[in-house]
C-alpha cells in the first residue's frame, strides 16, 4: 500500500517537472486588431517577444500608442491564463485529480 502511494507520488513529481518544462516551452501571441503591435508570452508568463510597427513609433501620439500597448498586454495576458488553465485540467485528468 506505501509503495503504491510513492510509486503514485513519484509518477506526480515527475508530471509536475514536464508541465513546468512544457509551459516555458510554450509560446502564445497576441496582436493588436490592426496587427501593429505583437507579444508573445511564455505559459510562465514570462515576455518573450515585443514587435511594434516603426509607424506607431513615428506617429506621434503617445497616449494612443500606450492605450493599445497596454490593452495588448492585457489581453495576452489573458489568453496565456486561459490557456495555462486548460492545460492544468487536461494534467489533473490525466494524473486522475479532479478538475480545478
Amino acid at each position: 500500500m506505501a509503495f503504491e502511494k510513492f510509486k503514485k507520488l513519484y509518477e506526480l513529481q515527475k508530471k509536475a517537472k514536464q508541465v513546468q518544462k512544457d509551459l516555458r516551452d510554450l509560446l502564445i501571441e497576441t496582436k493588436s486588431t490592426d496587427g501593429k503591435i505583437k507579444i508573445v508570452l511564455n505559459g510562465e508568463f514570462k515576455v518573450e517577444e515585443v514587435a511594434v510597427d516603426e509607424e506607431c513609433l513615428r506617429s506621434g501620439q503617445k497616449e494612443e500608442f500606450e492605450a493599445l500597448l497596454k490593452k495588448v498586454l492585457q489581453d495576452a495576458i489573458s489568453k496565456t491564463q486561459k490557456v495555462v488553465a486548460e492545460r492544468a485540467k487536461e494534467v489533473m485528468g490525466e494524473i486522475g485529480l479532479p478538475g480545478i
